[in-house]
């Protein structure tokens, strides 16, 4: 149902590994597409989530990262490490500039890892849809809706589809309103007639390397409104100060500050669970953890909040 997309960076394998046992309960199936030259991160995600008997889709030919040129890597690491383990299947990013005969060649080279088609700016849908006739209904499709509106989905009927959406709008730290509207799609993808739907968590689908020096401290945490239809929701707590690229632990203080006040309150809205426990533990102990530490509890907290919604 719920397949949540990773960038394959340190912290969101970690998220992914600290998860698993609570994504393969939920019956949720992370994509992963992997943007670091070394996979022994993405190797022990991938243990973690065999262990715990979930299922991931991981991406053999990404657009972004180490890979983008040559995927070779993770179709070794997956043939040598995952070919006897059912939940690990791979998925093929279908880009722009993309031929369909390139899409078919990546297909039968993995066919034993019953692969996922993850639609990105492919332009053919329709020859790929008859190409793949009478064992189009056996197959499974992700969407990018940015890229693929309904026409398009159109063509792979009959399949199993899942819809991903980029709720998070993506700013600079310091422009964000201190809440707004994330998504509905997990109250609406059946209304969209899909199988299952998708989001890139708390951080989006713009990718970069490496964040520059953050002038302003940002925690960003979603809840779901009981009281407006179950649509999602993101607050973003922000530092006080942001006016110089310094003291990042000072501003994550001022931002964890203005969270706490709202738990407080008791009118957030956000789940407690183990994210928001350690938020708190951060507060009392006054420490702060890094950058990508605060990303992970935040994406975390997020794949929580769904797993509570769907139980």
């Amino acid at each position: 149902m719920y397949h949540p997309y990773f960038r394959g960076k340190q912290f969101e394998l970690i998220t992914i590994r600290e998860t698993a046992g609570l994504l393969a309960a939920s019956g949720f199936v992370p994509i992963i597409e992997p943007v670091k030259e070394t996979l022994n991160g993405l190797n022990r995600a991938l243990k973690a989530i065999c262990e715990a008997n979930g299922k991931a889709i991981v991406i053999v030919n990404p657009y972004h990262g180490d890979h983008a040129e040559d995927g070779a890597g993770i179709s070794s690491l997956l043939k040598d490490g995952f070919l006897d383990k059912d939940g690990i299947t791979a998925g093929i990013l279908l880009k722009d500039g993309m031929t369909l005969d390139g899409v078919l060649e990546y297909y039968e080279e993995h066919k034993e890892h019953s692969p996922t088609f993850v639609h990105a700016g492919f332009t053919e849908p329709k020859a790929l849809a008859e190409k793949l006739g009478n064992g189009l209904e056996t197959t499974q499709h992700v969407f990018f809706e940015k890229h693929c509106g309904k026409l398009y989905r159109k063509h792979f009927k009959g399949s199993r589809r899942v819809l991903v959406r980029d709720g998070f709008q993506r700013r600079r730290n310091a422009d964000h309103p201190p809440v707004e509207e994330f998504s509905d799609l997990h109250a609406t993808y059946e209304e969209e007639d899909m199988d299952g739907f998708g989001d890139f968590l708390t951080v989006g689908d713009d990718f970069s390397e490496g964040g520059g020096p953050a002038y302003a401290v940002a925690i960003h945490l979603t809840f779901i409104d009981p009281d407006r239809d179950d649509v999602m929701y993101i607050y973003h707590f922000l530092s006080t100060t942001n006016d110089t690229p310094t003291d990042p632990a000072g501003k994550f203080g001022q931002a964890l500050d203005k969270l706490i006040a709202k738990l407080d309150s008791g009118k957030s809205m956000l789940l407690e669970g183990d994210a928001i426990k350690e938020f708190r533990d951060l507060h009392a102990k006054g420490h702060f953890p890094g950058l990508g530490h605060v990303k992970k509890l935040s994406m975390k907290h997020h794949i929580e909040t769904l797993a509570n919604y769907f139980a």
